[in-house]
């Protein structure tokens, strides 16, 4: 497995340049995308449904601050972020979203494209324990319509994350 060159991202050379096995799927991303504070799941699901993947496979990738540090919180589309499991999980005290333009800077990259991979530099990270129940999840592969498949363990090796209950189902 591994990227073609027309699809190659920061975050699929980060998984390259460390031996780890992924593949990279691509569907049409929808023009409209919501700001970093409306996490609605609409946008994770349309990606899930393009793909044909169990919704619950698919992650979406939130910046957040705990205790005003810029921090990475991979969570399921259909979920929200419990942002005080969050900030327990990184041992703060408070935990909020990062507005859009704070999450471009910290990550490089844009919203809507964000991956926990191939980060402008590396943030503290925290996947939610629900990837521990499949033997391969989704992540953004660092451009919209662009998604990487790979084992969770893989992703925690790759970006250091710990793994939290994080997330709050919307179902």
């Amino acid at each position: 497995m591994g990227p073609m060159s027309a699809r190659a991202t920061r975050a699929t050379d980060e998984l390259a340049k460390a031996g780890i096995p992924y593949r990279v799927l691509e569907y049409e991303a929808p023009e409209r995308h919501g700001a970093a504070r409306d996490e609605r799941p609409a946008y994770g699901l349309e990606a899930a449904a393009a793909l044909g993947v169990d919704p619950a496979r698919l992650f979406k990738t939130l910046v957040a601050k705990v205790d005003g540090r810029p921090v990475v919180a991979i969570v399921p589309v259909g979920g929200t972020l419990d942002c005080k499991a969050l900030a327990t999980a990184l041992r703060g005290r408070r935990a909020d979203l990062a507005d859009p333009a704070e999450a471009e800077r910290a990550t490089g990259y844009v919203i809507g494209g964000i991956s926990p991979l191939g980060l402008r530099r590396r943030l503290p990270a925290v996947l939610d324990a629900s990837a521990s129940a499949h033997a391969l999840i989704l992540v953004s592969a660092g451009r919209r319509g662009l998604q990487v498949e790979l084992a969770p363990g893989d992703l925690l090796r790759a970006t250091g994350a710990v793994v939290a209950s994080i997330a709050r189902n919307e179902r």
